[in-house]
């Protein structure tokens, strides 16, 4: 599946860029599956200054991976994205996001099935959400996907680190059996689509 006018997705990112050199570091928090896959791509985009793996989403305080991975905390896997807004925009964090998982399959991605795989974007103020929400009005107007998007947007309200392990999971398991079947074929996607926002383009830009 691929994200429509991701060039123009890219294009009307770097003109929401003008104007913010000043600004100070935002953070996106975005649930597409597996925190193991998300991680991985978002970790190789230029302007991103780190990727954290967690939980958002449920009413559970301080949640292990195992009570998430039960499906019943209502949490989702999730990355939280700290982003320099004069280096890459939350449009292309949102068109990258969009291009390289399923939003049109619920509470699934793949062979992940719950709640906890659920496809979300958690919104840190009120233009994000706007964002957010306009995009996806973009994917479904356009029969993007040829079905429904059905990410949720919601508030963020909390945010829990995942374990350290998970950190930099694809980095340290490259040769673990679902890293090699599931990873390689997002970076790939990443890669053809979205060259110019690698972090190997934009260094010294």
């Amino acid at each position: 599946m691929r994200v429509p006018n991701a060039a123009a997705a890219v294009a009307a990112g770097k003109q929401e860029l003008r104007g913010k050199m000043t600004q100070e570091k935002q953070v996106a928090v975005f649930g597409g599956g597996c925190f193991w896959c998300t991680e991985a791509v978002f970790d190789e985009l230029g302007g991103v200054v780190s990727v954290t793996p967690g939980y958002a989403g449920g009413s559970v305080k301080n949640p292990t991976y195992e009570k998430v991975c039960s499906g019943e905390t209502g949490l989702a896997e999730v990355i939280r994205v700290e982003f320099d807004p004069s280096q890459i925009a939350f449009t292309d964090l949102l068109a990258v996001f969009f291009a390289t998982h399923d939003p049109t399959t619920l509470n699934r991605q793949g062979a992940d099935v719950g709640t906890q795989y659920r496809s979300v974007v958690f919104y840190a103020d009120e233009e994000q959400k706007r964002q957010a929400e306009s995009f996806i009005k973009e994917l479904n107007d356009g029969v993007s996907f040829g079905r429904p998007v059905v990410t949720t947007v919601e508030a963020l309200k909390e945010f829990y680190p995942a374990e350290d392990y998970h950190r930099k999971y694809y980095a340290n398991n490259t040769y673990q059996p679902y890293c090699q079947i599931t990873i390689p074929p997002k970076l790939n996607k990443l890669h053809k689509q979205f060259s110019k926002l690698l972090k190997s383009q934009t260094i010294g830009r």
